[in-house]
């Protein structure tokens, strides 16, 4: 295939698998240390993709948070906050979202041909719009980003993206939190939903690494022969 970014798909999930509750407000299953461990990782990438559900139901803004490491990464030449990233199928996003209105990272949707033109018209003032096929085809999207100097990407949710992504097998990194909490609620979001995964029975993923944070515990796993065994950035 192309040239494509080193994939870092990251998140958190509860000890029964759920990356939330089924609550109105959004359940937070990690712990400050674990936040600010995230928050190196971002600083370390040059952009971050969420799903359009996740922009519309978690209203991220998706910035680098320390003082610090934002001018750590203006020191490199590069902008304080990385690229900001998002696929949607029927361009159904709120201009208003912390997505396009908060930090001066640039901002990327890609999105189902058939909705190109309205997201172009509804979100092209605050974002490049890019026409992704139809479906969106996640090669081509990384293909894409990697035409954008985009060399390292974050994925951080939801389900249906990192469900894709992990499907697709186009992720080189896997970080999972493990929360010391129960959900045991079906109508919330579990971490992958259905699908053939590259990593089964007769094919174990390779586990990297392992750190307590705090009341959490980080799992680190190489899914591919790209996977870089460096330390967590500072």
């Amino acid at each position: 295939m192309p040239d494509r970014p080193y994939v870092l798909l990251s998140c958190g999930m509860s000890i029964d698998g759920y990356l939330d509750d089924a609550a109105d407000e959004r359940l937070l299953l990690s712990n400050e240390a674990d936040f600010d461990r995230v928050d190196a990782e971002r600083a370390g990438c040059d952009a971050i993709l969420v799903g359009a559900e996740t922009v519309r139901q978690d209203n991220p803004r998706l910035l680098v948070r320390s003082p610090r490491r934002r001018h750590a990464r203006a020191a490199r030449g590069l902008p304080p906050n990385p690229a900001k990233v998002t696929v949607t199928g029927e361009a159904a996003l709120d201009p208003a979202a912390r997505f396009f209105t908060e930090g001066d990272a640039a901002r990327l949707v890609y999105c189902a041909d058939p909705a190109a033109d309205k997201a172009a018209d509804r979100l092209g003032h605050l974002a490049t719009v890019v026409a992704a096929g139809d479906p969106v085809d996640l090669a081509f999207v990384l293909a894409d980003l990697h035409g954008r100097r985009v060399r390292r990407l974050m994925v951080e949710g939801g389900q249906s993206m990192l469900t894709q992504f992990l499907t697709a097998g186009l992720v080189d990194e896997l970080h999972l939190v493990i929360a010391p909490v129960f959900v045991g609620d079906s109508r919330a979001p579990r971490f992958v939903g259905d699908g053939a995964f590259p990593w089964c029975a007769g094919r174990r993923a390779t586990l990297a690494g392992v750190r307590q944070i705090g009341d959490v515990v980080l799992l680190r796993y190489a899914l591919s022969d790209r996977f870089i065994p460096a330390e967590t950035p500072a």
